[in-house]
């Protein structure tokens, strides 16, 4: 057990490579049954993965913030080590991670006829570089991580993805590496100026007000097109849209969240007087994606492109409630992260299911499915509620707990994000009513078979943890207490001793 718990980060990102290695070796004269052993290796593989997430979190100690499940060893030089471990900030999102792989390769099951071992295969590197940016900790090995992941994800749009593919991969990789590139060089920097790449001693290192501005602002050049930001959003919808259903349940489910993660581990800790002083800025790109592509939402005529700009909505709410710098803030923000990365995987494989049945996403085409698909009516609205923020549900807690952080810091930053909350059920309501309910007058509509006992399987847990975190939302805020109450004690002078709902406003400097 000793072994398991002083090695578990590294088995767990050493597992996915482990099964794409034996992927690669598995062949059969019979083409079905290759394909068979391929997906039910990978199943394996991500199941295995899943339970010693497990594992981590039932192993995690609530009650401190330093980091835990800690290995450092050398890896180039005397600077940068391969250094990993979690606190209650990030070991959420590893759970996350692991959490929704499984499913993913369940819901590529029958949709996947074409090259699927290298399907899979991209796949599987894709979680252990995800699960490496939120366990590293060496600012280098975060980077490599935090850029790998961008390889695996292209090549999902690129080669299986939809007819304009070719055109949202490119797209989505130089957003994605154009921001990055900024970050490269404040890495360097900070290198050099603290020299030390250990994020844990970063963050206690104290830059220069000044040079933390331009350092502040590299960061966000990365982390604002990873979320994405309003206005450098565009290049969501099209991946969206592209790419496979598995690809957009994990580019929503995970992928976004690297951006806000990335907030939290480097620019509040490591630069929090330029963290203050931009503060407004966040607030006013924050509203305005709120707003304007909640109203976008509503004239889509693609359920992708729909669901796609009520992330950017919903990832304004993130950000918002970051850079509140209070405790209803951060844990409302990493709260709706972990809500999203669930609710928004789920509506995409809803689309999916009827995108394999009728293979169009034109809303205009469907209606009247609470006649002839009763489960999968039911499993849509449930999971459109969630996204509306139905009490009850996990959506409801994040952004309940990001709006009482936004009263106690600024009544009007409350007030323009409610606006939020009032579009996003008028857009959802209104393709739950175009899409579910009216008049089933279209013969291959009336055709489509409900859910399958795969599909069921598919949504089981996602309906579970909803409801869950929607429910009990303490077993989920419990875990990341200890280290927002100590990143703002540490790093902003804020008094974090009093009960959440009394949070003082605007906090101090360092």
């Amino acid at each position: 057990m000793s072994f398991l718990q002083n090695n578990l980060l590294s088995l767990m990102m050493i597992m996915p490579i482990l099964g794409a290695a034996i992927l690669l070796i598995i062949r059969h004269s019979d083409p079905d049954i290759e394909k068979r052993n391929i997906r039910q290796v990978s199943l394996l593989i991500t199941l295995i993965t899943f339970v010693m997430s497990l594992v981590l979190w039932f192993g995690f100690d609530n009650s401190t913030a330093e980091f835990q499940f800690v290995e450092q060893h050398a890896w180039i030089g005397d600077d940068i080590s391969y250094y990993i471990g979690v606190d209650g900030i990030s070991m959420l999102f590893v759970v996350l991670t692991a959490f929704l792989m499984p499913i993913v390769v369940l819901a590529s099951w029958d949709s996947i006829q074409d090259r699927v071992r290298e399907y899979m295969i991209a796949f599987l590197l894709l979680e252990t570089l995800m699960i490496g940016v939120f366990t590293a900790l060496d600012i280098f090995l975060f980077y490599i991580f935090f850029e790998g992941g961008l390889i695996p994800m292209y090549l999902l749009i690129g080669i299986w993805g939809g007819v304009n593919r070719i055109y949202a991969s490119f797209k989505f990789f130089l957003y994605t590496l154009l921001g990055s590139v900024l970050m490269l060089v404040a890495v360097m920097y900070m290198y050099l100026e603290a020299g030390t790449t250990e994020i844990p001693l970063l963050m206690n290192h104290s830059f220069d007000v000044d040079v933390q501005k331009w350092l502040w602002l590299a960061f966000f050049a990365s982390f604002a097109v990873k979320m994405p930001m309003w206005p450098v959003h565009t290049w969501l919808p099209d991946a969206h849209v592209q790419a496979p259903t598995g690809g957009s349940v994990i580019l929503a489910g995970i992928l976004l969240k690297m951006g806000g993660y990335g907030f939290l581990r480097f620019s509040l800790p490591m630069l929090p007087e330029a963290t203050i002083e931009f503060s407004w800025l966040v607030f006013t790109l924050s509203i305005i994606a709120i707003i304007v592509t909640s109203l976008i939402a509503l004239v889509q005529e693609d359920i992708k492109k729909l669901i796609a700009y009520s992330s950017v909505a919903h990832m304004g709410f993130v950000t918002i409630g970051v850079f509140l710098l209070n405790v209803n803030g951060i844990e409302g923000a990493i709260f709706t992260m972990l809500s999203h990365g669930v609710v928004s995987g789920a509506l995409f494989l809803c689309v999916g299911v009827i995108y394999d049945r009728l293979h169009t996403r034109e809303i205009s085409r469907y209606g009247g499915l609470a006649v002839n698909m009763k489960i999968y009516a039911t499993i849509f609205v449930l999971f459109s509620m969630a996204s509306i923020g139905l009490p009850g549900t996990s959506g409801f807690v994040g952004e309940f707990l990001v709006l009482n952080g936004s009263f106690a810091y600024n009544s009007w930053i409350a007030f323009l994000a409610t606006t939020g909350v009032v579009l996003g059920a008028a857009y959802m309501l209104y393709l739950v009513r175009r899409l579910i309910f009216g008049e089933l007058d279209k013969d291959d509509v009336k055709a489509m078979p409900d859910l399958s006992l795969r599909e069921k399987l598919i949504f089981a847990p996602l309906i579970a943890v909803v409801l869950w975190m929607g429910i009990y939302p303490n077993s989920f805020l419990d875990p990341m207490h200890a280290s927002v109450n100590a990143l703002l004690e540490t790093h902003f002078l804020t008094d974090t001793s009093h009960a959440a709902a009394d949070q003082i406003g605007t906090p101090a400097g360092r």
